[in-house]
């Protein structure tokens, strides 16, 4: 199976770590763009980790950071698997 092969190589959980906190960064950014019309990154921390929001935030974050680069990491390694077998 496909979906077996893909989880198990290291490369692509290394994958998925990167994707994930990359996009972790690019959404906080343009969270705050849109939130603060800035680089507000005072506001946007004492908003988000300020008043015990801080495991809600962090839980959030990297839960979705992994969702996130883990199903675009899986196409990413599922397209080169099918190219592969095509080449073949």
């Amino acid at each position: 199976m496909a979906f077996k092969r893909i989880v198990k190589d290291k490369a692509f959980w290394k994958s998925v770590a990167g994707m994930g906190i990359a996009f972790a960064i690019i959404y906080h950014f343009i969270s705050m763009l849109f939130d603060y019309g800035g680089f507000e990154f005072s506001k946007f921390f004492e908003a988000k980790l300020g008043d015990g929001n801080w495991v809600q935030f962090t839980l959030g974050t990297i839960l979705g950071s992994l969702v996130y680069g883990f199903i675009i990491s899986y196409g990413q390694f599922s397209s080169r698997i099918k190219k592969e077998e095509r080449d073949r």
